[in-house]
């Protein structure tokens, strides 16, 4: 049967979700420089262009992390459903209310008085009602990433089935349950292929949620080997990478699903490396407490960086800057800009509970 796990904080955890956000905020201030690069299959022969390639595929791993996170947190634990939702739910829906009225409100107000920002074409109720509405539905600039909250949202609500089943299930049992899902993830979401078997209960995001149930605790060696973690982190990465130079002259950006296998066998890699590492078990106090504090903003650091790339980007001219200078400007205000936001506002005792803060 399933270990009940205690509650007990584990700096790797800390260290996997500060990676997670890193990852999403790398790959969305990559998004923000394709305005500034034309694109050829000449310029991806160049570091930028290397840059780029690399950046579209094995950077997306940070959803993954997260979901991991989820499953590694709170399957095979012994609670009751109504516990569960009524804490977990309100973590994710509260700052993701706040962020879309808040978020999407101040960009409405603020177009009215710097145009240039162009988020809204009118200032009718109807134009304005309907691109706060279009905001819940990630259908506005810079609120894209919000499909996160839905999806998320959806995993929360099937977690108590499969908790329930880890608590009277054994490791070898999950193990049943991971190889079928792997085998869905090769036809769905590698080979893009419906499986001969309908295996629709086995598909991600749930199978990755297990997943990371699954690597906190399992034995086996192969998952508790730092250098086979290595291993599994290097060899899809070169994989992906090779694989979109191969087809540049069909294909500019080739993109992996996030639930193909090199994927999954990618962030396996990292998740397996941050648990076999020794330093993380006995950190520096120092990159403890910075890490901690990434960790706890994290959500709300994932509601807020695209609107602060968003913001900058139409009122600063990169133009005047270097590729690699604009890159890191922008890198820099979206992650440390955003977790100075959600740290600062989460000090506030009428909104802390509203703005990501966990």
């Amino acid at each position: 049967m399933a270990t009940k796990t205690k509650s007990k904080h584990i700096f790797y955890f800390d260290a996997l979700r500060a990676l997670a956000i890193l990852c999403v905020v790398l790959l969305h201030a990559k998004g923000f420089m394709t305005q500034f690069v034309t694109y050829t299959p000449e310029v991806f022969f160049t570091p930028i262009g290397f840059w780029e390639l690399f950046s579209h595929n094995p950077v997306r791993i940070g959803v993954d992390l997260f979901l991991m996170l989820s499953g590694a947190l709170s399957l095979g634990r012994d609670w009751e459903i109504k516990d569960f939702l009524g804490k977990r739910l309100p973590r994710i829906i509260k700052p993701f209310v706040f962020w879309c009225v808040v978020g999407s409100s101040t960009l409405i107000a603020a177009t009215y008085f710097i145009p240039q920002l162009e988020f809204i074409s009118s200032f009718t109720l109807e134009s304005i009602l309907g691109t706060v509405y279009n905001t819940f539905l990630f259908k506005t600039p810079c609120f894209s990433p919000y499909w996160f909250f839905w999806m998320i949202l959806g995993t929360y609500l099937i977690m108590p089935i499969f908790n329930k089943w880890l608590l009277h299930s054994d490791l070898k049992e999950v193990e049943y349950f991971l190889i079928i899902w792997v085998i869905s993830t090769i036809f769905e979401y590698t080979l893009m292929k419906s499986c001969p078997v309908n295996l629709s209960y086995f598909t991600s995001p749930i199978g990755v949620v297990v997943l990371g149930y699954y690597l906190r605790h399992t034995k086996r060696r192969i998952f508790n080997n730092k250098y086979i973690a290595i291993a599994m982190i290097l060899i899809p990465m070169i994989v992906m990478v090779a694989y979109s130079y191969h087809v540049l002259d069909s294909e500019m950006f080739f993109k992996f699903n996030r639930y193909s296998i090199l994927m999954i066998i990618e962030v396996t890699g990292v998740f397996c490396l941050f648990k076999c590492s020794n330093y993380l078990k006995n950190p520096n106090i120092y990159l403890k407490k910075f890490v901690g504090k990434i960790a706890k903003c994290s959500y709300g650091m994932y509601l807020t960086h695209a609107i602060l790339i968003f913001f900058v980007g139409k009122l600063i001219p990169f133009n005047i800057f270097q590729h690699t200078g604009t890159y890191l400007i922008i890198l820099a205000i979206a992650f440390f800009g955003s977790l100075t936001l959600i740290n600062t506002l989460g000090k506030i005792p009428i909104i802390q509970d509203f703005v990501g803060v966990k």
